[in-house]
């Protein structure tokens, strides 16, 4: 432990258990410590008195190794030995918020997300992440209505298509009001969340927004694997019908 360490044992234990164990990794990292139990003894120098705060310190590095953030160090032959791990370089790096929105992505999500908006976010190109994300609920449902790529098969307009009454992936099974919620909720998504990225740059700082674009790409594409056997256009849905 640093000399510059300057907090209190209340103020330890009454930390967010992610918030001390952040601030010990970084102290672990801004000395060179290699040996969390060297870390814990030089801190039981300060809180020899206190139980509480020691117990929330080795709590915060059990938490520190539950989230693969530090690993067992292979050329030392102490068992309390331990490096840095790369995602837990890139906590340092990129803070809480980042390693929250990943642990908010840790779940598994459609094959297709896996391949493409996981390994972006991950890469933290959240913008990226999103964008890829929103792009394959649009690919899939241009696939599944068997729709073209024209000017009226894109974006917004491609979900109205599919979805409206009459469309390739409208359901009279379903109430009227579900229905037309069911193509606002594609078009809208698809409006919002794919289309800017489309038009102009979008930066999205904020990993736990892209977390949550990417989860509902997820929730879209499980949606639209419900429905089975799409029906053909009618000519109505085609803007043919009188």
């Amino acid at each position: 432990m640093a000399r510059d360490w300057t907090l209190e044992a209340d103020e330890i234990v009454a930390l967010p258990l992610d918030e001390l164990a952040l601030l010990v990794l970084r102290d672990a990292h801004a000395n060179g410590e290699w040996n969390w139990g060297n870390w814990l003894i030089s801190a039981q120098r300060s809180y020899a008195q206190r139980t509480d705060a020691m117990q929330a310190l080795g709590e915060a590095w059990g938490w520190l190794q539950n989230h693969g953030l530090i690993a067992w160090n292979p050329t030392q032959s102490s068992d309390k030995a331990f490096v840095i791990s790369r995602k837990g370089h890139q906590l340092l790096s990129d803070g809480l918020p980042w390693l929250r929105a990943v642990e908010r992505l840790d779940v598994e999500l459609m094959p297709v997300l896996e391949r493409t908006a996981r390994p972006q976010f991950l890469r933290g190109d959240f913008e990226t992440a999103a964008f890829a994300a929103m792009k394959e609920v649009e690919v899939q449902v241009r696939t599944r209505a068997g729709l073209g790529s024209g000017p009226d098969e894109v974006g917004v307009k491609l979900m109205v298509k599919a979805f409206k009454q009459g469309g390739p992936l409208f359901r009279a099974e379903l109430e009227g009001g579900e229905s037309q919620a069911q193509m606002n909720l594609f078009a809208g998504a698809i409006g919002l969340f794919k289309n800017p990225s489309s038009h102009r740059r979008v930066d999205f700082k904020d990993p736990t927004e892209a977390a949550e674009i990417v989860l509902l790409a997820d929730l879209l594409l499980r949606l639209l694997d419900k429905i089975e056997d799409p029906q053909p256009s009618t000519p109505e849905a085609d803007g043919q019908g009188k």
